[in-house]
């Protein structure tokens, strides 16, 4: 049953749309598979150099489990908002005599498969061979070795466990990075030192080979309790009992002096405020403008007026970024229907743009308090926000017209990459970078005052040419019409 379940899945892959439509992606994601293995086994096999250059008087194998603490959060972080649990078609299987427990088990099986797992091996093996070369007793590397290849899987099955506990909140990823939080705070305050124990029990287990048989047990209990988890909801009719809510009409009379514009910005807002996937870019506004508290409370970013100009783009455009990105995507569901109205496409954009405006200019005000690490890193939030405002809103607007992902807006909501194209990946890097790079141009060759005004002055380009940049943007979406109603009508 497993081969044929294999078969199924080959054929489903190789036949499916996506395939055929996301090549360029497929491209891309094979290019940053193949980059990060390489950066891995580079890592592997130089990180006894390195921590022998790094601290000459001390043993390379402890601590090498010092930063174990380290690489378990990151890597159940980078999970949670990157890893999703393979699935496959299961209800036509549900009406043959299939055992549940076989559909469950191959599920999991798949999810043991997955490239998160392999890629810690290309650092986790190379550097155990180092070891045991380097003269450490085989006898105690390959036990320690073994153990970090079962918390990989334990790291696997524990981040299905927490997106199954949280996926019902609007916001899951508070609760995981609540936690990280706290246990980093004890080590970073010296309340308890989480690189100790997490080193020691390591330390303990390479030593003693006997103990391995405690993460076997709990990875032993990680699929259990996945098992019990997606058995429970593995029946034809889970889902189809309605959710009643009350509808809660909110007072939008606020937009009509947007004028014909207003009707498009208040389903957008109503949109946003009634889905967990759009609701999700909303709440992403307080982290941004929390962003800066990460690197302006440290004096070694807190003086780098490059930090400045990074988060001054993604605070004040954070929601610009995760709004705009899917547009028109959001309104994939009913985008058919959208089209068929007699309505000017440009008002239907410029509703977007607006909120997007409206967005930036929202988080720049909220992050004036800023100005308390100094007044420089204020002027660089102002001049952050005009080029957001100038060249980054139209930038979204225009790469926008390629989008052919249909967003399923019922879907979990933070971190959700379903409806996520190549056109996703390939334009985050400008938007981030090319303000970086003009920044540092004026920096280095005149000084910090050139730098902000080579971003106010584009930004400032941006707007005045607003209205030629709309009338581009909209014929480009008016020539794309029709292949996006064909995309968003078909199923990813």
């Amino acid at each position: 049953m497993i081969k044929h379940f294999l078969n199924l899945e080959w054929k489903q892959y190789f036949r499916s749309s996506y395939w055929q439509k996301s090549l360029a992606l497929n491209i891309l994601l094979v290019f940053f598979a193949l980059y990060f293995i390489v950066m891995f086994l580079g890592l592997g096999f130089g990180l006894l150099f390195i921590l022998k250059k790094a601290y000459p008087d001390q043993d390379p194998f402890v601590i090498a489990n010092s930063f174990l603490f380290y690489w378990l959060i990151v890597d159940l972080m980078m999970r949670f908002f990157l890893q999703k649990l393979p699935v496959m078609s299961v209800k036509p299987l549900l009406t043959l005599p299939i055992k549940r427990s076989t559909i469950v088990h191959f599920v999991l099986g798949k999810s043991a498969l997955s490239f998160f797992n392999f890629l810690p091996l290309f650092a986790i093996i190379p550097f155990s061979i180092m070891l045991i070369r380097e003269g450490y007793e085989t006898a105690q590397i390959l036990p320690w070795m073994f153990t970090l290849i079962i918390v990989v899987l334990i790291i696997n099955f524990l981040n299905f466990i927490i997106e199954a506990l949280s996926s019902k909140t609007d916001l899951p990823f508070l609760p995981l990075l609540a936690t990280v939080g706290v246990l980093y705070g004890l080590e970073y305050f010296g309340i308890v030192s989480m690189t100790s124990l997490v080193g020691d029990a390591f330390m303990g287990i390479s030593n003693n080979s006997v103990l391995i048989l405690i993460p076997i047990v709990l990875l032993a209990i990680a699929y259990a309790f996945n098992f019990k988890i997606l058995k429970e909801k593995l029946f034809l009719d889970s889902g189809l009992k309605s959710k009643v809510t009350e509808v809660k009409a909110a007072d939008l009379s606020w937009t009509n002096r947007f004028g014909d514009i207003a009707p498009f910005m208040q389903l957008d807002l109503k949109l946003i405020w009634r889905n967990k996937r759009t609701k999700s870019s909303a709440f992403l506004m307080l982290i941004g403008l929390l962003y800066g508290l990460f690197f302006y409370t440290q004096p070694i970013y807190r003086d780098s007026l490059y930090a400045a100009s990074f988060v001054g783009i993604f605070s004040t455009g954070i929601f610009l970024i995760s709004f705009g990105q899917f547009i028109p995507a959001w309104d994939s569901g009913y985008y058919k229907m959208l089209m068929s109205q007699n309505i000017k496409y440009e008002q239907y954009l410029r509703s977007k743009f607006v909120l997007m405006i409206l967005s930036v200019v929202i988080m720049f005000v909220l992050g004036i308090p800023y100005v308390y690490f100094g007044w420089k890193i204020l002027v660089m939030h102002f001049a952050a926000a005009v080029y957001n405002i100038g060249v980054n809103s139209h930038v979204m607007l225009y790469g926008g017209s390629f989008n052919r992902k249909k967003i399923d807006l019922n879907q979990r909501a933070a971190f959700n990459y379903q409806g996520t194209g190549a056109v996703q990946w390939i334009i985050g890097l400008p938007i981030m970078l090319i303000p970086l790079v003009l920044f540092t141009i004026g920096n280095i060759f005149i000084g910090f005052e050139a730098g902000v005004a080579i971003l106010i002055v584009i930004g400032v380009a941006g707007i005045v040419l607003h209205k030629k940049l709309m009338k581009s943007i909209t014929q480009r979406y008016l020539d794309s019409k029709y292949k996006m109603i064909d995309a968003f009508s078909q199923d990813n």
